[in-house]
């Protein structure tokens, strides 16, 4: 068993000092110029497509996926890469063709300002308190989770340490910087994430040719496919309480897809920041592209651990962290553990900045001070960043304790999302949704999916989500169509004047990527 010596933790600190380094000089504003709640809260809208693109793969890819998406692998198989895939790829390009063109127009700060542009204020103070509740209570909460989980398995730190340490150092540049230096870092935390788990994959599969007496890599590989060839299956039965193939395919993993990444205000924010529609396009072309490498990485780990190591590793989600402690060597095993550090931490970044937003421009300059000046508005997001952090650490040893987290996020996450998607269709491309219809399916989506998780328990949380969505779907439709014609703003906001066209490197792009994801799901069906 390789333990870390030294020069692990030299790399470790050093590589946090760099990106602390970075963040704080993104953050810095010219002699002479005051910030204002545009830098604070969306970098100026001057980010570039490829700070947008690896921000928003950065702020994804945390523990939940590395860990837990490994943790699923390494227990079922590879069919949790279509939350890669579909969920991740795929999706991506369509939000960038459908979702954004309208977003950019309207020149929103976040997601509740556009449902209150589009439905009032009613929808969106309700739809924000909903996004901050989940935000805190499931997302902060199960990141720390996981990444107190690596910290203990991989460095020995109990999880109460970890977690306070992963809020504190997560909180530093975050209060201080706003999404200037979130998303400068995420660029190159993208970048070592993604040397570093290929290089757990290289060492994975070196290891497997070995033991085989193989000579290299391919064989390796061979080895994995022969050994594993029940896991190498993207098609699981209909009645599979994860990974349904009617879910995936057709149902619930989209709803949850696209309500993820383009509605979700932490990972949508980053093209809300672009120069421009084209460069926030071409920023989420980019993310598909680094979704598709990231996918070899949230899955290969978690078989190779189970092929070499599923006799030591009792609990799924820590086959990753047991992989980097028993495979890399000095040096390089504290990089890839900073790597993934910085992941977890990135998220953190990026939930709290939502958070942070959200309350301050949606609840607390329009309910509270609507005459606040940019100081006070950038004051209060700084303590609302603070404030959620530190419930998210009472909160998280609870969750610690649950087991199977990923599934935990989805699930939980999958109560609100239907509604969330559902609202934003029908506000997007349906000009006779009504504000009525709108409040109607905000305040009953938890309901429903609590109903339909009690009445049918059997059904997989992926169908269950299908299910809902297509309830408050036909609920908005009916509720629309006989309220009274809509007259005035902000019910008269519609897709009239949008253009849906994208540029021939979007188009063609977005061809290979589809043919790719294609030709894998046939491959490994």
């Amino acid at each position: 068993m390789n333990t870390l010596e030294s020069l692990d933790y030299i790399v470790f600190f050093s590589y946090f000092i760099i990106v602390l380094a970075i963040a704080f000089y993104a953050s810095i504003k010219p002699r002479g110029e005051n910030r204002n709640t545009e830098d604070y809260f969306l970098a100026g809208r001057n980010l570039p497509w490829w700070i947008i693109g690896a921000s928003l793969i950065a702020s994804n890819i945390s523990t939940e996926q590395i860990i837990g998406m490994n943790g699923t692998a390494f227990e079922s198989g590879i069919a949790v890469i279509s939350y890669s895939l579909i969920g991740g790829a795929i999706s991506i390009l369509i939000v960038g063709k459908y979702f954004l063109p309208m977003f950019l127009k309207e020149k929103i700060y976040s997601m509740p300002e556009f449902l209150e542009r589009r439905y009032g204020s009613n929808v969106s103070i309700t739809m924000g308190v909903f996004w901050i509740l989940v935000f805190i209570f499931v997302n902060l909460t199960s990141v720390l989770s996981l990444g107190a989980i690596t910290l203990e398995v991989v460095l020995g730190i109990p999880i109460i340490y970890s977690v306070i340490f992963l809020a504190f150092f997560s909180g530093i540049y975050t209060i201080y910087g706003g999404l200037s230096a979130i998303a400068w870092t995420d660029f190159i935390q993208v970048g070592v994430l993604i040397i570093g788990g290929i290089s757990v994959v290289w060492l994975g599969l070196d290891q497997i040719a070995i033991k085989y007496d193989d000579n290299n890599l391919f064989g390796g590989f061979s080895n994995l496919l022969l050994n594993q060839a029940d896991k190498f299956h993207t098609v699981l039965p209909a009645n599979h309480d994860e990974l349904p193939w009617t879910g995936v395919f057709f149902g619930g993993l989209w709803i949850a897809a696209l309500s993820y990444w383009g509605c979700n205000q932490y990972i949508i924010q980053r093209a809300l920041a672009a120069k421009n529609l084209k460069e926030a396009q071409h920023g989420l072309l980019f993310a598909s592209v680094l979704s598709i490498i990231i996918s070899i990485i949230i899955v290969a780990p978690g078989l190779i651990a189970n092929e070499l190591y599923g006799n030591q590793i009792t609990a799924r989600d820590e086959a990753f962290p047991f992989l980097i402690r028993e495979l890399l060597p000095r040096g390089y095993s504290g990089l890839v553990i900073a790597a993934l550090i910085a992941a977890i931490i990135s998220s953190l970044n990026s939930i709290c900045n939502s958070v942070a937003t959200i309350f301050t421009m949606d609840v607390y300059k329009k309910l509270i001070n609507p005459k606040a000046k940019d100081y006070k508005l950038i004051l209060t997001g700084r303590i609302v960043t603070a404030i959620a952090l530190i419930l998210a650490v009472l909160v998280t040893p609870t969750i610690t304790k649950m087991g199977r987290l990923f599934s935990f996020i989805q699930e939980y996450s999958g109560f609100v999302t239907p509604g969330v998607l559902c609202v934003f269709l029908l506000g997007l491309f349906w000009k006779k949704t009504s504000s009525k219809a709108a409040l109607s399916v905000v305040l009953l989506t938890i309901p429903f999916s609590v109903f339909f998780k009690f009445i049918f328990p059997e059904l997989g949380f992926l169908n269950r989500m299908s299910l809902t969505f297509i309830t408050l779907t036909i609920l908005a439709i009916t509720l629309s169509l006989n309220a009274e014609p809509l007259n005035k703003s902000p019910q008269n906001l519609s897709s009239n004047d949008i253009s849906y066209k994208t540029s021939i490197i979007y188009n063609i792009g977005s061809l290979i990527l589809i043919s790719l994801t294609t030709v894998f799901y046939i491959v490994f069906k």
